[in-house]
């Protein structure tokens, strides 16, 4: 609501909104004909999509539903990019899970200022993440709102809950400077794609078979290189953790598979073919 607030107030006229109805709970149809009240008063044109969650992790799923409905609007509306409210403590509670996972920089890097929307090439900004939820809430209240309160950000079962929890009652943990560390990582995320993607240029080789890798970088940079040749040869990309192991074992010059493929230290440098099929 917030954001809704401060978009039509930055550029009248420019914006249109959209509510992503789950159907996860009774009270969502309701909230997203609030939210679409609101947009007729101040002249913003309004669509609630309605999308089905996938059985699973019920987080995961609902996002991945809701950023394809959101990228089928944009493209059905000839919108420009998509704006999403998270904000500075998002930041942080991010960050905090995922160094609570051992993540690597392109993870702690957290949620970028700009990027894309999932499996597509239509551009997704957060121009809030400079703001403290505390502002935002101070708005939506100035402005004479009361916005639904999703019960789920208050259910412990979610990792981001507990953590937001935590963090509520961490008074000597500083979240501006926790979403800024984010940030800084999310430089050097980008530095190491840049470094990557030489290391690309120079080391890598198309084979008979497939490719040859001739590692020079460090480590970092090889990890992301291993990754782009499997996700190129195999189609999908592979989980960090599988990649970091075909990297030890090239390294200790052991044969390794991964996905549909085989690697191999040779003299030449790392080879990587696809697996022969088997016959049934």
């Amino acid at each position: 609501m917030a954001l809704l607030l401060l978009a039509h107030a930055a550029s009248p006229g420019q914006v249109e909104a959209a509510t992503v109805d789950h159907g996860l709970r009774r009270e969502s149809a309701d909230e997203a004909a609030m939210v679409a009240a609101t947009c007729a008063e101040l002249g913003v044109p309004h669509q609630t999509l309605k999308v089905e969650v996938a059985a699973g992790n019920v987080q995961s799923q609902a996002r991945a539903a809701r950023y394809a409905a959101l990228a089928g609007w944009m493209e059905r509306a000839g919108l420009e990019a998509l704006a999403t409210a998270h904000h500075a403590d998002d930041q942080a509670e991010t960050l905090l899970l995922r160094l609570n996972r051992g993540s690597g920089v392109a993870g702690l890097s957290g949620v970028r200022a700009r990027g894309l929307i999932p499996q597509t090439r239509l551009p997704v900004v957060r121009p809030l993440l400079g703001w403290r939820r505390s502002e935002l809430v101070g708005i939506v209240q100035a402005a004479g709102l009361s916005p639904a309160m999703d019960p789920s950000n208050e259910d412990d079962r979610f990792d981001r809950v507990r953590i937001r929890k935590a963090l509520a009652g961490a008074d000597w943990l500083d979240v501006p400077a926790l979403s800024q560390s984010a940030a800084n990582l999310a430089d050097a995320d980008a530095a190491l794609d840049w470094a990557a993607a030489r290391e690309w240029s120079e080391a890598v080789s198309k084979g008979p078979m497939g490719y040859i890798y001739r590692p020079q970088a460090p480590r970092a940079i090889a990890l992301r290189v291993l990754t782009r040749l499997v996700t190129e040869l195999d189609g999908e990309a592979p989980r960090g953790s599988a990649v970091a192991r075909l990297f030890d074992s090239l390294l200790a010059r052991q044969p390794a598979s991964i996905g549909g493929l085989v690697a191999r230290a040779m003299p030449e440098g790392w080879s990587f073919t696809r697996a022969p099929k088997r016959r049934t």
